[in-house]
């Protein structure tokens, strides 16, 4: 599943730079993470940055997009083919 930052978030700014694939943003109230460009990070580290680095514990699997592990893996390797293409 793609991760999701839910309204506890207190916009302290951590969970944007650890982001391996840069899939948060300043939402217009709090941080927000597209899910096409989550992977849980997956391909990059074995545990999720975000969820590693919040201070407040606001970031958890989103229900609305559920996705194994292998298509995490797949999303991976898309935005990595996509990164060199346009690198």
């Amino acid at each position: 599943m793609a991760l999701l930052i839910n309204d506890l978030c207190v916009n302290c700014d951590v969970c944007e730079p650890v982001c391996p694939n840069k899939a948060i943003t300043a939402g217009k109230f709090i941080y927000e993470i597209d899910p096409t460009l989550c992977t849980e990070c997956v391909g990059h580290h074995e545990e999720p940055q975000c969820v590693a680095v919040c201070p407040v514990e606001c970031i958890e699997l989103d229900p609305q997009v559920p996705e194994t592990r292998e298509q995490l893996l797949a999303k991976y390797a898309l935005l990595m083919r996509q990164q060199e293409i346009t690198s």
